[in-house]
C-alpha cells in the first residue's frame, strides 16, 4: 500500500492532468471545427466544445474547494500539454496538406483526447467512492456534473470516427453513427449499438446503397 503522502501527491497529479486535458480539449474542439465539413458534425462538436469549456470551470471550482493552484505546473501536466499540442499540429497539417481528409484526422484527434479525458474522470469518480468524507463531497459533486457528458463525448466520437473512415473507404456507413442516434452513454450501450449496426449495414449493402469512396 502506498503511504498517504504519496497518494495525496498522485491525486494532485491526476487533478492537474485532468485540468490540462480539459483546457487542451477546448483547443482540440476549436481546431476540429475548422476541419469539419458536415453540418451535423459541426453542430455536435460545437456543443461538445461548450460542454468542455464548462468542464474547465467545474475543475476550477474543485481546485478552489481543495485549495489547489490551477495555474501551477507539474511534470504530468506538462506531458499532457505536449500531447495536446501534437493533436493540434496533426489537424493543422491535415488542413494544409489534405483538406478533404482533415475531418477524419480531427475525429481521430478527438477520440484520442476524449479517451484520456474519460479515463481521468473515471479515476476521479472511483476516488470519490473511497475518499475521506472531506474529499468525497467535492470530488463526487464534480464527477456527477460531468460524467454523463464525458461518456457521450467518447462513445459518440468513436462512432463518428469509425463511420467517417468506412465512408471514405467506400464501405457501407451509418451516418450519423448509431451511437449518436441511440444517445449512447455507456460501454454496454455502445456494445449493443455495435450489434445493431450489423443488420443495418447489411441492409444498406444489399440495397445497393454502398457509399462511394472519397476521391
Amino acid at each position: 500500500m502506498k503511504s498517504q503522502p504519496l497518494v495525496k501527491k498522485q491525486l494532485e497529479n491526476l487533478l492537474y492532468q485532468a485540468l490540462e486535458t480539459e483546457q487542451g480539449g477546448v483547443e482540440v474542439y476549436r481546431m476540429a471545427l475548422l476541419c469539419a465539413r458536415r453540418p451535423e458534425l459541426k453542430e455536435e462538436w460545437a456543443h461538445y466544445l461548450a460542454q468542455t469549456e464548462r468542464h474547465v470551470v467545474v475543475l476550477g471550482n474543485l481546485f478552489d474547494a481543495l485549495g489547489l493552484d490551477p495555474d501551477a505546473f507539474t511534470p504530468g501536466r506538462l506531458i499532457v500539454r505536449d500531447k495536446g499540442k501534437t493533436l493540434l499540429a496533426a489537424m493543422q497539417r491535415a488542413l494544409k496538406d489534405d483538406p478533404l481528409g482533415a475531418e477524419i484526422v480531427a475525429a481521430e484527434c478527438i477520440v484520442d483526447a476524449e479517451t484520456k479525458d474519460h479515463a481521468n474522470w473515471q479515476l476521479l469518480g472511483g476516488l470519490a467512492e473511497s475518499a475521506s468524507s472531506q474529499l468525497r463531497k467535492p470530488l463526487a459533486s464534480a464527477y456527477e456534473e460531468v460524467a454523463d457528458e464525458e461518456d457521450e463525448h467518447l462513445y459518440h466520437a468513436q462512432g463518428w470516427c469509425r463511420e467517417l473512415w468506412r465512408e471514405s473507404l467506400g464501405l457501407a456507413a451509418d451516418l450519423p453513427p448509431l451511437e449518436e442516434k441511440r444517445h449512447v452513454r455507456s460501454a454496454s450501450e455502445a456494445a449493443r449499438a455495435t450489434e445493431e449496426r450489423k443488420p443495418r449495414l447489411r441492409k444498406k449493402i444489399n440495397g445497393g446503397r454502398r457509399a462511394q469512396p472519397r476521391m
